[in-house]
């Protein structure tokens, strides 16, 4: 295995540090669990015959046999201290006791200790250093133990003539096995457990980045909304008032000489400004969906393209004549006509309207809708000049292109070539009937 191999595998150049490097209450419990559980296998193996061989104290035999347990207690706040301090123990119990250290509970402990090392360690290059001392300590002690023949002399207790490997060479080679397995699945035991901390930590992680926008998205959608009711309210209100302002200037001019048209315009202000209220309960009725409607008029449909006729004899009067057309590819295109894209034709038309009262000298304007399979537009064309004095904020165009480009439509505003200016909208219809 190649070095960039094994640095990968360990992670060396990765910085994330595992959190969670405090004594709980969970290590120390673990930790008594394992000295409690060594003790109770000490006594068991006295009790068969196993320690008459050790020539040592009772009182020293407990004590060999819980320190090696008593590491694991610091194996996370301190992992590579710890792994270091137990291996000297280790080695320590060896050369005093050589037969401890052989015990079950020594080895799962010790082996514990090492993977701990591995799985808690915070620079992933210090512990890869750390570990390759101790596994080159190991290995020195190991060849001195074949050196000076203890260690075989300890692993051969007969000679079998049917044996093909002399014993020799066999003792090295199933020492060397042993200590393989034990440090090496000890150290990936410990990596396996560092990734799977790694990769549970990211996982929370992306869950809180979702979460976070989640919300952000539910704000942006809010933040929409209330843009689309504040150019519902400008467009309505705007449109409403000029009109009630241009049939009140009717009224006033033929109130003396014919009352009846004067009639006819007031009946036009006492209908557009209860329909100007009505559609201004439907936008607050749209802030309180939370609530429940309060009213009928709060679930009330918007207006279509197909109301633009409504719009256009609601505008024409004495000061400003309104004509309407309407040009279809088929009959029936302009009832197909999506609702979404109707209402955004509708509100262009009505504000296009409202900036030719307040801001035009023009005494004629003409509505056309255009209708075919592919796109649905509406022209508002008008006569004036524009008036001055009367130059507005711009928001009314600029809820005109913010609503066709959300369909994916163009705009055309701007002045006539013979005079006058002109509004158009047109919105393709392909992506929506399809």
């Amino acid at each position: 295995m190649a070095w960039s191999d094994v640095g990968d595998f360990f992670a060396l150049d990765d910085d994330w540090e595992r959190p969670g490097g405090t004594i709980s209450r969970g290590d120390a419990l673990f930790t008594l669990t394992v000295v409690a559980l060594s003790l109770f296998v000490l006594e068991l193996m006295r009790a068969l015959g196993s320690l008459v061989e050790i020539d040592v104290p009772v009182w020293q035999q407990w004590l060999l046999t819980a320190i090696p347990g008593l590491f694991l207690l610091t194996r996370r706040p301190a992992p590579l201290l710890t792994v270091c301090a137990a291996t000297l123990a280790y080695w320590a119990i060896a050369t005093y006791e050589p037969l401890m250290v052989s015990l079950l509970s020594t080895q799962v402990a010790y082996f514990l200790v090492v993977l701990g090392g591995v799985a808690w360690a915070r620079n992933r290059r210090t512990m890869a250093g750390v570990y390759g001392v101790i596994l080159f300590a190991m290995f020195l002690w190991l060849v001195w133990g074949f050196a000076v023949g203890q260690a075989t002399s300890d692993m051969v207790r007969a000679v079998d003539p049917g044996a093909w490997i002399p014993a020799t060479i066999a003792a090295p080679l199933m020492l060397s096995v042993i200590n393989i397995l034990y440090f090496g699945g000890a150290v990936l035991g410990g990596q396996v457990a560092w990734r799977s901390a790694r990769q549970r930590l990211g996982l929370q992680e992306q869950t809180e980045t979702i979460r976070e926008q989640a919300g952000q998205l539910r704000e942006a959608a809010v933040v929409e909304e209330r843009l689309r009711i504040a150019r519902e309210l400008h467009d309505v209100v705007a449109h409403h008032v000029s009109g009630i302002g241009v049939q009140a200037a009717a009224a006033r001019r033929v109130l003396d000489k014919d009352p009846e048209a004067a009639k006819g315009a007031l009946a036009r202000i006492e209908g557009g400004s209860r329909d100007a209220v009505t559609q201004m309960r439907g936008l607050l009725g749209t802030l309180r969906m939370g609530e429940g409607p309060t009213s009928e008029d709060a679930t009330a449909p918007e207006p279509t393209l197909a109301d633009v006729a409504d719009l256009v004899a609601e505008r024409d009067g004495a000061v400003l004549a309104v004509t309407h057309d309407v040009v279809e590819d088929a009959p029936g295109d302009l009832d197909a006509v999506p609702t979404a894209v109707g209402h955004s034709l509708y509100r262009t038309a009505q504000e296009a309207l409202t900036n030719v009262v307040r801001h035009s000298t023009a005494q004629r304007a003409r509505v056309t809708v255009r209708v075919g399979a592919r796109h649905a537009e509406v022209e508002v064309t008008d006569d004036g000049r524009p008036r001055p004095g009367t130059s507005g904020t711009g928001m009314g165009q600029l809820g005109i292109r913010e609503r066709v480009s959300s369909h994916g439509g163009a705009v055309e505003i701007g002045p006539r070539p013979l005079g006058g200016y002109r509004v158009r909208a047109r919105i393709p219809l392909q992506e929506e009937t399809t």
